[in-house]
C-alpha cells in the first residue's frame, strides 16, 4: 500500500470517528435509542458495500448473457426463463437477437431484423414458402456478408427473410450444424466447433 493510500484511509478513519463522537455526543440523553439508529445504519452501509462487491455474481444469477470462448471454438447459452435459449449475433455488423430454434432449418430473418443488417426490402424476392405454425408464408433467399458471434465469425452464410410478422429472427439448424457439438448442460446450450 502506497504512503497516498494510508494517508487516504487514515482520513477517513479519522473523519468517521469525528462523525461518530459528535453524534453520541449531540444524542447522549437518550443513548439506547441512538444506538439503535447507529447500529440499523451501520446495517444499511454494510448492505450497500455487499450488494455493490457481488454485484456482477447477481447479475449473472438474475440475468445470464450469452459466454464466447473464442480460442475453445465454445459458445455458452443460458436457458431463459422462458425456457428458450437466445443469442445476440452481429449480422453484417448489426447485433441480432435470435432464438436458438432447433425445429427451424435455416436461419430466418425478421423483415426487421432484415432491414437493420442492410439488406434492402425492395431487392428482395420472396419465392420462397416456410410452413409456420401460422401457416404458410413467403420467403425471399438472402446471402449474409457476415454471421459472429463474439469472435467467432462465418462469412456468405444463407439465410432467408420472412415477409410475415415475426417477434425474433430464428437462429437454425443451416448454422448449428457448423458446430461440431451442441450439447445443453447446466442450463446451458454449449455450442463447441
Amino acid at each position: 500500500m502506497s504512503e497516498h493510500q494510508i494517508g487516504n484511509q487514515f482520513y477517513l478513519i479519522l473523519l468517521g470517528a469525528a462523525v461518530t463522537l459528535w453524534f453520541f455526543a449531540q444524542n447522549r440523553n437518550s443513548l439506547g435509542r441512538t444506538m439503535q439508529h447507529a447500529m440499523v445504519w451501520a446495517l444499511l452501509f454494510l448492505g450497500v458495500i455487499a450488494a455493490v462487491g457481488l454485484w456482477g455474481d447477481i447479475r449473472r444469477t438474475v440475468l445470464p448473457q450469452q459466454t464466447v470462448l473464442a480460442d475453445q471454438g465454445r459458445i455458452e447459452l443460458p436457458r431463459a426463463p422462458d425456457g428458450h435459449y437466445y443469442v445476440t449475433a452481429d449480422i453484417n455488423g448489426h447485433p441480432t437477437r435470435f432464438v436458438v430454434d432447433t425445429g427451424a432449418s435455416e436461419i430466418v430473418l425478421s423483415a426487421e431484423d432484415a432491414a437493420a443488417a442492410g439488406i434492402a426490402g425492395d431487392d428482395l424476392i420472396f419465392s420462397g414458402r416456410a410452413y409456420s405454425a401460422n401457416g404458410p408464408v413467403a420467403t425471399a433467399p438472402v446471402t449474409l456478408d457476415s454471421v459472429a458471434i463474439g469472435a467467432i465469425e462465418d462469412r456468405n452464410v444463407r439465410a432467408w427473410v420472412n415477409e410475415g410478422e415475426m417477434n425474433i429472427s430464428l437462429l437454425g439448424m443451416s448454422y448449428l450444424q457448423r458446430y461440431d457439438k451442441i450439447e445443453i448442460t447446466d442450463g446451458a446450450l454449449v455450442l463447441t466447433r
